[in-house]
């Protein structure tokens, strides 16, 4: 098993890096940096989109036709490490890397060509439609309804946690069509409009007054037949091939090892700061269990990508990655609030471009808010508890 990069690999590598230093802005950094939400503000994330797409590096995994680079796993991996490292603004991936992706595996032709272009153009923002108050883990007992009139759909019901859906103009979503055999039997998968008067957005703040969150109550809502995904009751399994691809993928440690670096800068900052060298020593041991545990990942990921490129099944690391990288997350976060104390107490606005001073030094301002809502990476996704099951399941034949 090799998992040192190719002479081709380490150029390519700074060919990524001199890319990044050239187009991500020391606002797109700060913006990113200092957001507290799941997700990226959507101007952050657009600004962040649009010098992609002009470079042709907007959806490396894509087919060429569609906007795809022909990357290699490995060169896939380098480019995501590096915008981790540099700190660039994290794509929102709805469109990106859920709807896009299962239009290109499941679309009609004619769906792809016209919905593909409008998601690299960030035309269509979208947003998913799956929970719902009484169906969350167990989301094959949704009960959000859609019924057949010639050419369109019509929806009633609600759906919860709707990321986004104040800001998108389009859902994809998960409507049941028919009650009368097992409750995955009569699952249908449609994408509709969400500017239209059967569509109504109601806000959920997040603990950090972060408004990603929303309901959507639709009320005779209109979806086109065309605009079906797979056969009508064969949406969960249309629902299962869209979530290997919100479940896989990510940055191998690399982020997590950056947010590393950033306590160490934390905890040195501090310490000048008050004149204190025994602030430093409570936290080293710490900080050093987590950098184990995030280059362990980085690791696991190298040795998936040197099984890809030997033309190998990856095995069972990669449905180990979800659970270990959001376990990491939370003690990273859990950390670096710990360091800055009593400043993580009161109230900070994070919104992009917002007047008010920080409490504290300006790094402090987004810790507590992470913290909060990052309380969430082991939920959404599959729970980190059903994901251990599977594993439990899979690798170990319980």
């Amino acid at each position: 098993m090799n998992l040192n990069f190719s002479e081709a690999e380490v150029l390519f590598k700074e060919e990524v890096k001199s890319f990044l230093d050239s187009e991500l802005t020391a606002d797109l950094i700060s913006a990113a940096k200092h957001t507290s939400a799941v997700f990226t503000e959507k101007d952050v994330a657009m600004e962040w989109q649009s010098k992609l797409v002009k470079k042709g590096w907007l959806v490396p995994s894509w087919p060429e036709e569609y906007g795809g680079t022909n990357w290699t796993e490995t060169q896939k991996y380098i480019f995501s490490s590096e915008c981790a490292k540099a700190g660039a603004p994290n794509l929102i991936p709805m469109g990106l890397a859920m709807i896009g992706p299962l239009l290109l595996g499941r679309g009609t032709k004619e769906q792809k060509d016209y919905y593909i272009p409008r998601i690299i153009s960030g035309e269509d923002y979208w947003c998913q439609g799956y929970s719902e108050p009484g169906a969350g883990s167990d989301l094959a007992s949704l009960q959000c309804r859609a019924v057949r009139q010639g050419d369109q759909y019509i929806i009633n019901g609600t759906k919860i946690w709707t990321t986004h859906a104040h800001l998108a103009n389009k859902i994809f979503c998960l409507v049941r069509t028919d009650n009368s055999g097992k409750k995955q039997q009569g699952i249908t998968f449609l994408m509709l409009d969400m500017d239209q008067p059967g569509v109504k957005v109601e806000p959920i703040l997040t603990m950090a007054q972060d408004h990603d969150f929303n309901q959507v109550v639709f009320t005779d809502a209109i979806a086109n037949v065309k605009d079906r995904i797979g056969e009508e009751n064969d949406g969960w399994s249309v629902a299962k091939y869209l979530l290997e691809f919100e479940r896989s993928g990510g940055v191998g440690g690399s982020k997590s090892l950056s947010d590393i670096e950033f306590i160490r800068r934390l905890i040195d900052k501090i310490a000048l700061t008050h004149n204190d060298k025994n602030f430093i020593n409570p936290y080293m041991v710490k900080v050093a269990e987590l950098e184990i545990k995030a280059q362990a990942i980085q690791y696991t990921s190298l040795r998936i990508l040197s099984s890809i490129r030997e033309g190998d099944s990856p095995g069972p690391e990669s449905s180990m990655m979800k659970t270990l990288a959001t376990d990491l997350e939370q003690e990273i976060s859990e950390l670096t609030l710990d360091v800055i104390g009593y400043y993580g107490i009161p109230f900070q606005d994070t919104s992009f471009g917002t007047n008010e001073l920080a409490i504290g030094d300006e790094t402090f301002r987004s810790i507590a808010g992470k913290y909060q809502n990052l309380r969430a990476t082991t939920i959404y996704g599959g729970s980190n508890e059903i994901q251990r099951n599977i594993m439990a399941k899979a690798v170990l034949g319980l």
